[in-house]
């Protein structure tokens, strides 16, 4: 079965520095053929990781590499392993190809689910560039730099039972249980995250890191990778019409950049 989009699948800006920033959840572009198989509720794409893009406006003066996805999760979600393996055994989760919101609503008509077809379409189709681009620039980056570094960058409400109990950390770490990154540079990350006044964090709470940050951290091969899955409620509105809050975003921001700024400095140390 063909998949065809006639969207880019993905948004690259190469930077100057040893760190790439990826977005895999901020893409809202549903190819119209698809769209039409999704209920009214999905084709709003809620559970977008909305306006990290704008969040992270100092990504360019920072001299990161930056990697965005152009479509939304339910089209496929790029921080799922390619066999649609659940990264956190015994719990909850959307999958590869969701056919649930968040909040556990049905995203498509009755009958108009994905087949394993077309989920094989959609993985080469748009999975499998992020993935190959992601690969292609932490090569490229190594080459260059030695030592380096991947953000993994995140955001979800900050209030959603399916996944969690109560209220989310602000600020959520995740380095595979230390696999992905070195122990001491996460732990600095941390100082910095609970230092930020107003706000609450965690190192490998509920949120580990996805497939992204397990797959292509290897700090014994010189690659750090770091996921922040940061809660919606510090820098815009959690509910339709999901509004970016310069104001509030103001006040986290300074703590994100300190936290990319940190990153840099361990890495270009070594």
């Amino acid at each position: 079965m063909n998949f065809s989009t006639p969207e880019p699948v993905l948004r690259f800006r190469q930077g100057t520095r040893a760190l790439l920033i990826s977005m895999p959840h901020v893409g809202t572009y549903v190819p119209p053929e698809l769209a039409a198989r999704l209920t009214p509720q999905a084709r709003q794409v809620s559970d977008t990781d909305w306006h990290l893009e704008q969040l992270y406006s100092f990504a360019d003066a920072l001299g990161a590499s930056l990697l965005v996805a152009t479509h939304s999760r339910y089209v496929i979600d790029l921080n799922r392993p390619p066999d649609d393996q659940n990264l956190y055994p015994g719990q909850d989760t959307t999958g590869l190809c969701p056919v649930d919101s968040f909040d556990k609503e049905t995203l498509y008509a009755s009958g108009c689910e994905p087949d394993a077809a077309e989920i094989d379409a959609r993985r080469a189709a748009v999975w499998q560039p992020y993935h190959e681009q992601l690969k292609a620039e932490l090569a490229r980056l190594q080459a260059v730099h030695g030592v380096i570094a991947l953000w993994d960058a995140h955001s979800i409400r900050s209030v959603l039972p399916r996944f969690f109990d109560g209220k989310l950390p602000d600020l959520n770490l995740g380095t595979a249980n230390g696999a992905s990154c070195d122990p001491a540079l996460a732990q600095r990350m941390l100082e910095i995250a609970t230092q930020a006044s107003g706000y609450n964090a965690v190192l490998n709470g509920r949120f580990k890191g996805g497939y992204i940050t397990r797959q292509y951290g290897a700090p014994s091969r010189g690659v750090h990778a770091i996921q922040l899955e940061m809660t919606q409620c510090s820098y815009m509105q959690e509910q339709l019409p999901f509004n970016y809050l310069p104001e509030l975003a103001s006040r986290i921001q300074p703590s994100v950049q300190a936290m990319l700024e940190a990153v840099l400095d361990y890495v270009e140390s070594r």
